[in-house]
């Protein structure tokens, strides 16, 4: 199943205005000419209204999710369009949604609409129908939650968009991909998580009473209070320097304890594009590590914000929450 959420890659140009229109559906075929050569039933769920991916919001998320929950037993795979922007995003969270998935859910777009000579979008939704449909031994070789762009199968919780002007515009900087397509595709089976067999979890309740403070020299006391202070506000994720440093005044340190203090969570990850928070390294951080600061390893701010939004949105009492964090759920993080 095709679930066509919106975005880039179905967008055609119209011949007699010129402008670029979304197509739906079984349109793509008529662009994808090759598609109905495949062995592969291919069946379409479109939003309604497509969507721009800047304005997918965690009710869309769940709008996938539900989609996916009620044609599962009818597939053997799913394949998301999806604008690039907030991709990442929202694979993050559908991994985390998504418990005991063990069919392939593979989200892809492109740089280039369907409707322009060298969009890459062709390549990108053929291979990715084609990962989605892999099988050994009657088994899905892919059964977990991930985005296929310009050659590379990455695992959807490691990945950040990080070109806007190249076909290559996604990257996994802490796990390598899990297939690189060529004239074959060679799968690292290594890396690729194995199927559990247990009954398909939804997972549809998410928080989102979350911030994002990003760290950066000259950052004064007003602004990190006032996120301190966002009513209902339940956790802050902390993007700090290297291997996740930050400042040592006492004003920051206070702030943090007194929003420990009124039940905040407090994670921290590092703003640089691979590596991980080694709380403890340097001193800058052994501080915010005896404050009760806690670690997210190397996850990105996609995965840490969907991770976060999908804990708080169980019910489960803080500390657990907190326990969760700091474990590997869905292969987001190496601890």
């Amino acid at each position: 199943m095709i679930i066509n959420t919106g975005g880039t890659i179905g967008m055609v140009k119209d011949k007699e205005t010129g402008t670029l229109h979304a197509v739906r559906g079984d349109e793509l075929f008529r662009h994808i000419p090759i598609l109905s050569q495949l062995d592969e039933q291919i069946d379409f769920y479109s939003f309604d209204p497509l969507l721009d991916s800047s304005n997918m919001c965690p009710q869309h998320w769940v709008e996938i999710a539900g989609v996916i929950e009620e044609n599962y037993e009818k597939y053997d795979g799913f394949v998301v369009l999806h604008g690039s922007d907030t991709m990442a995003y929202t694979a993050s969270a559908l991994s985390f949604m998504l418990e005991n998935l063990n069919k392939p859910v593979i989200f892809t777009g492109s740089q280039l609409p369907l409707g322009m000579v060298r969009s890459d979008g062709r390549e990108n939704l053929t291979a990715a129908i084609e990962i989605a449909s892999a099988r050994e031994d009657e088994t899905p070789i892919v059964s977990e939650v991930c985005i296929y762009f310009e050659n590379l199968l990455l695992r959807g919780n490691r990945t950040f968009k990080y070109n806007a002007d190249n076909f290559k515009a996604f990257h996994s900087g802490n796990l390598p991909p899990l297939a690189e397509v060529g004239v074959n595709i060679k799968f690292n089976h290594n890396l690729i998580l194995k199927p559990n067999f247990k009954k398909l979890k939804v997972h549809t309740s998410l928080d989102s009473n979350i911030t994002i403070i990003k760290l950066y020299p000259g950052i004064n006391e007003t602004a990190v209070k006032a996120q301190f202070g966002i009513p209902g506000l339940k956790a802050v994720i902390l993007e700090t320097y290297g291997s996740g440093n930050a400042m040592t005044d006492s004003w920051f340190l206070d702030a943090l304890r007194d929003a420990i203090s009124r039940g905040i969570i407090l994670l921290n990850v590092t703003q640089c594009k691979a590596g991980s928070v080694v709380m403890g390294k340097y001193q800058t951080s052994a501080e915010m590590r005896q404050i009760g600061v806690i670690s997210g390893y190397d996850m990105t701010t996609e995965s840490a914000l969907a991770k976060l939004m999908y804990l708080l949105g169980t019910g489960l009492p803080k500390d657990e929450v907190v326990n969760l964090m700091q474990f590997s759920l869905r292969g987001e993080m190496t601890v």
